[in-house]
């Protein structure tokens, strides 16, 4: 029996599974880190603590599977993409909290940005918009307030990388990042798959700073330490994993990730896809000595960390599970509607001024309204996203493959469908992020000989179908517009 390894370093926590050639978890263990919020609207991270516990699930769960590194294949990493961190080349210190994907303090470069080149010009080259979400813009926030810090870069004295960046460093002493991670730092041009210089002129990172770019999976490197004995052989950004593990091999095949936010990518093949409609052009995987793979993606920063809000800060439920149940004590949303523009609104609004609003609230309105209404803004944010993949490519989906921890919510599973007019489909494995990292690394090591020898363990495990009346689809829609509407213009207006 063969044996692969793969990091999922996420929003809230990092884990370590051990898989067997059979695609089946041999072990797992996972920690939480900590949420840094020093100001509205920023979020951060600690680097050094996310390291540590990725140094110690790992160590866990080599010891509940009773194995060492070396009898490890190969290990991927999937992580929290947008994630920036800068660190000393000398010391391999963080100079300071790693910046998070769903941080907002960049919105005054994302509009001057925007004003100097127009939005067209970075998407052009990038796949991307100018926004809060992209790593470089944050980069560029911690140079332009330290002059020695931005002195430092310009000398090759700091790195930046996203969190695979940063992981891979402490792992095997490489500075690397994969075509997948690089490809959201608004930085990377999609068609070369290279560092451009203009584009890091325009935003204002020194290139001295930048990692390596490789294919996300292929034999980057040996590791060292906790993993001592076996190699680095996969990286991919946290939903280009999540595609490769529902198998979404090939031109076509779409997915949806319910994690802290929501996330449809949808496989475009060699072709780079340019959206009119407000979705992201992307690198979906890139397979050592082969051409790279595209997707159009429609990201959604909050999902699960609504129902978090919901717990941490209003104490409405004690667990996250227990939403469904407080939900489901109410028949329907009471005209209650929840629009969680906590960072701005993503795809395919893109409006950093937009904040979270509840709308229609009377008297009539209950604390299950309250829950149904979270859970139900999740699946009207997806199919926003849906609606424009579907004006983009010209085609609707009568399915969709759906993976993440909150699929196993079987009322929003349900309005999922019923809102999108669609089947909702999952897979045996939800945990389909770690598991496409997993497969990365056997793909790369010979564990599993080709992509369809990896999507021979895909299996359907649950459907639902859409149950809905056509004149109450349309009725929910039509007060989710009214909500999102309401939500615009609070910042700056």
């Amino acid at each position: 029996m063969s044996l692969v390894g793969a990091i999922d370093q996420g929003t809230t926590s990092t884990r370590f599974v051990v898989v067997n050639d059979s695609g089946a978890f041999v072990a797992i263990a996972q920690m939480e880190h900590d949420q840094i919020f020093p100001n509205p609207g920023w979020v951060e991270h600690d680097a050094n603590q996310i390291w540590g516990n990725t140094e110690r699930v790992i160590a866990e769960a080599l010891g509940e599977a009773g194995v060492s590194a070396s009898h490890l294949s190969g290990v991927g990493i999937t992580n929290q993409r947008e994630t920036a961190v800068v660190w000393d080349r000398g010391t391999g210190e963080p100079v300071a909290n790693a910046i998070v994907w769903q941080d907002t303090r960049t919105a005054d470069i994302a509009r001057a940005l925007d004003t100097e080149h127009g939005a067209d010009w970075f998407r052009d080259r990038t796949g991307l918009p100018p926004a809060t979400y992209f790593s470089g813009p944050k980069v560029r926030w911690l140079l332009d307030r330290d002059a020695t810090l931005r002195s430092r870069a310009e000398a090759g004295k700091l790195a930046f990388g996203t969190i695979d960046s940063w992981l891979t460093f402490k792992l095997t002493g490489r500075h690397v990042t994969d075509v997948t991670n690089a490809s959201r730092t608004m930085l990377m041009r999609l068609d070369t798959l290279e560092w451009d210089a203009d584009l890091c002129a325009a935003i204002g990172v020194p290139m001295e700073m930048l990692p390596d770019i490789v294919p996300s999976i292929g034999r980057i490197a040996p590791c060292l330490g906790v993993l001592e004995g076996t190699s680095l052989s996969a990286i991919l950004g946290d939903q280009h994993a999540a595609l490769v593990g529902q198998a979404g091999f090939e031109r076509g095949a779409t997915k949806v990730t319910y994690g802290t936010g929501a996330f449809l990518v949808s496989h475009t093949g060699q072709d780079i896809v340019r959206s009119r409609a407000g979705l992201l052009s992307t690198v979906a995987y890139q397979i050592e000595g082969e051409p790279a793979s595209y997707a159009l993606e429609g990201s959604v920063a909050i999902a699960g960390a609504g129902v978090q809000w919901l717990r941490d800060n209003l104490g409405l439920i004690d667990a996250a599970p227990d939403v469904e149940r407080l939900a489901s004590t109410v028949d329907d949303n009471g005209d209650v509607y929840f629009v969680p523009a906590f960072s701005g609104l993503f795809a395919p609004h893109w409006r950093d001024d937009a904040r979270g609003v509840f709308a229609g609230l009377t008297r009539y309105a209950n604390k299950g309204h309250i829950a149904r209404a979270v859970l139900e803004a999740t699946a009207f944010q997806v199919g926003d996203v849906l609606g424009a993949m579907a004006s983009d490519t010209g085609s609707i989906l009568p399915e969709i493959r759906v993976d993440g921890g909150m699929v196993h919510n079987d009322l929003l599973m349900q309005f999922q469908a019923d809102i999108l007019d669609a089947d909702v489909v999952l897979p045996s494995n939800v945990e389909t992020t770690v598991l496409g990292a997993a497969y990365g690394a056997g793909l790369a090591t010979g564990v599993w000989s080709s992509p369809s020898d990896v999507s021979a363990h895909w299996q359907e495990a649950r459907r639902f179908h859409p149950a809905m009346t056509t004149t109450d689809r349309e009725r929910l829609l039509r007060g989710w517009s009214k909500a999102v509407e309401r939500s615009f213009g609070w910042v700056g207006g």
